[in-house]
C-alpha cells in the first residue's frame, strides 16, 4: 500500500497518542478526538484512519487495540529491524540513548567510531566498535539499517562500507549527498533545513 510521505509522517504521531490513551484506560477513540489531541484537521485524520482497514463503530469510534495494531503494521513497528550507528559523538550518543526507537520496532545493535577512546565502550547498552570493522560487523550481525552521524567529509566512505556490509537503508544525518546503489534507500535528515522552516514560520507569524 502506497501511503504517501505526508501520511507516513503522521502515523507515528497517531500511534504515540493512541498508546497514551490506552495507558489511561481508553478502549476506543473517534477521529475527531484524535484530531483534537494532535491539532490536525479532522478530515485528514478520518481519511488516514480509513486507510488502516479498521472500521469504526457509530457513536463509539475506533477500537483502540485494533487501531494500534494496524498502525504498527503500517509503520513497520511490528517487524523488528536491526540497525548500526556510525559516529558516536554528541548526536550519535543521543540517538543511541533514545528509547523511542525500540517502540518503533528498531533496535540499534552496534555503534562505530573512529576515535580509539570511544571504541570498546558500552553506551546506552550498545557496544561501540572501531569504524574499520564496520563492514564485517554489519555482515555478521545482519543489520538492515545504517544510521550515519559522521562528519560530512567522511559520509560517502562510511556509506560505501555500510552498503558493502549489506544494509538495505541508510538514515543520513549529515549534509552530504550520498551515492548508493538503487537497491539501498536513503532518508536524509537535514536539521538546518528543519530549523530554517521553523524560523520562517515564526517570522511570518510575528509579521501577521
Amino acid at each position: 500500500m502506497n501511503l504517501g510521505t505526508p501520511m507516513l509522517q503522521r502515523l507515528p504521531l497517531y500511534l504515540r497518542a493512541l498508546r497514551g490513551m490506552e495507558s489511561e484506560g481508553a478502549s476506543s477513540v473517534s477521529a475527531a478526538g484524535l484530531a483534537a489531541v494532535l491539532g490536525i484537521d479532522p478530515i485528514v485524520v478520518r481519511k488516514d484512519l480509513a486507510r488502516t482497514g479498521v472500521r469504526g463503530v457509530p457513536r463509539r469510534g475506533f477500537p483502540l487495540d485494533r487501531l494500534i495494531a494496524a498502525l504498527r503494521r503500517l509503520t513497520g513497528a511490528d517487524a523488528e529491524q536491526t540497525a548500526v550507528l556510525v559516529g558516536v559523538g554528541k548526536l550519535g550518543s543521543a540517538l543511541l540513548g533514545y528509547p523511542g526507537f525500540r517502540r518503533a520496532g528498531l533496535t540499534i545493535v552496534a555503534g562505530f567510531d573512529a576515535a580509539p577512546e570511544r571504541c570498546q565502550m558500552i553506551l546506552a547498552g550498545v557496544p561501540v566498535f572501531p569504524v574499520g570493522t564496520l563492514t564485517e560487523t554489519c555482515l555478521r550481525l545482519g543489520a538492515a539499517l545504517g544510521i550515519l552521524t559522521v562528519p560530512a567529509d567522511r559520509a560517502q566512505r562510511v556509506a560505501d562500507m555500510l552498503v558493502a556490509g549489506g544494509v538495505r537503508a541508510i538514515w543520513n544525518f549529515t549534509p552530504a549527498q550520498l551515492e548508493v546503489p538503487d537497491s539501498v534507500m536513503v532518508q536524509r535528515e537535514d536539521l538546518a533545513v528543519s530549523l530554517a522552516v521553523l524560523l520562517h514560520r515564526m517570522h511570518e507569524r510575528e509579521r501577521a
